[in-house]
């Protein structure tokens, strides 16, 4: 893996970005894949399976983005709600298409038991780019939360409000990658002013469970289901992942609702964090796809089988 330089191109080491930063920062993103042909054009095709809705729309300057979300047909108010969500960092591929491929390979098998809501691309302009942050340098991914500057997390807690209490699952579809080491952290000092201090990419799928509200069991059911697909991330020498302590194989824990993370959106007694790790020489990208829909379908099982 490359390592990050010394210092980011954009900014004055030891001040946060103003305006004129954020501004060459924007300038140097460039639309390198289309929303329209690889999400809206697999919507379009669920149509007539699926109830398809817009929930919103983001203007950013010239480029508008409808928001879009998919629900059972069979909706059906004594059911219980799972909520599948995708694409909060842009970049993270697999979590946009492996809700996709969840919705079309098997959420048939779970007609008549749930209601779903999936969300499978929450930040578009951010998918064009490869990208984690929106166009104002912000990541969605603190920004559930009432105080939340991200246009992308405000259209989906609206989404979420109605069935905000009476959710049974929220898993929220995430990767690691190098770049989180070689671009995205760095560039999050050099924003906030900060030194960037390096660390490592675990090596390996693994799992973000809440640290307020932890559910070991349901993790690990999700671990033993994904490991038939991918590797899971060893802990480093300090018991760590990713600069967090292992709670258990794969597992680690945030305070989700402090950081204003997407899967604190819900009061869902199940709640989970996938992280799947595309630079792997190991993986090929429909492995992991397949890994995001292998994860939704053991937390399905999971929950189902534990309401």
């Amino acid at each position: 893996m490359n390592t990050a330089p010394a210092h980011y191109s954009i900014g004055t080491p030891g001040t946060p970005w103003g305006e004129v930063e954020r501004a060459e920062w924007l300038s140097q993103q460039t639309r390198q894949r289309s929303y329209e042909s690889d999400v809206l054009s697999v919507l379009e095709r669920l149509r007539s399976r699926f109830d398809v809705e817009e929930y919103g729309h983001l203007d950013y300057g010239a480029d508008g983005y409808p928001l879009m979300a998919i629900r059972s047909r069979d909706w059906r108010d004594d059911l219980p709600v799972v909520l599948i969500t995708g694409g909060v960092h842009g970049y993270e591929t697999s979590g946009v298409h492996g809700a996709l491929q969840f919705v079309d390979q098997h959420a048939a098998d779970y007609a008549g038991r749930v209601n779903l809501l999936v969300a499978p691309c929450v930040s578009p302009w951010a998918y064009e780019r490869i990208h984690r942050w929106n166009p104002n340098a912000v990541d969605p991914n603190r920004s559930f939360c009432d105080d939340g500057l991200a246009d992308e997390a405000a259209a989906l807690m609206r989404l979420v409000a109605p069935v905000r209490n009476c959710a049974l699952m929220h898993i929220d579809l995430h990767e690691t990658t190098d770049t989180d080491e070689t671009e995205f952290r760095p560039a999050l000092a050099a924003r906030d002013g900060k030194p960037f201090e390096p660390g490592g990419i675990p090596d390996g799928f693994y799992l973000v469970d809440d640290s307020e509200r932890p559910q070991p069991e349901f993790q690990q059911a999700l671990i033993e289901a994904v490991e038939q697909i991918t590797h899971i991330a060893p802990a480093d020498g300090n018991g760590e992942i990713f600069g967090s302590l292992v709670a258990a194989r794969g597992v680690i824990q945030y305070p989700l609702k402090q950081l204003g993370l997407c899967a604190s959106i819900t009061s869902a007694p199940y709640r989970t964090t996938t992280e799947v790790y595309p630079d792997s020489p190991r993986v090929t990208p429909e492995q992991c796809n397949a890994a995001q829909a292998t994860a939704v379908c053991a937390a399905l099982d999971y929950a189902l089988a534990h309401q």
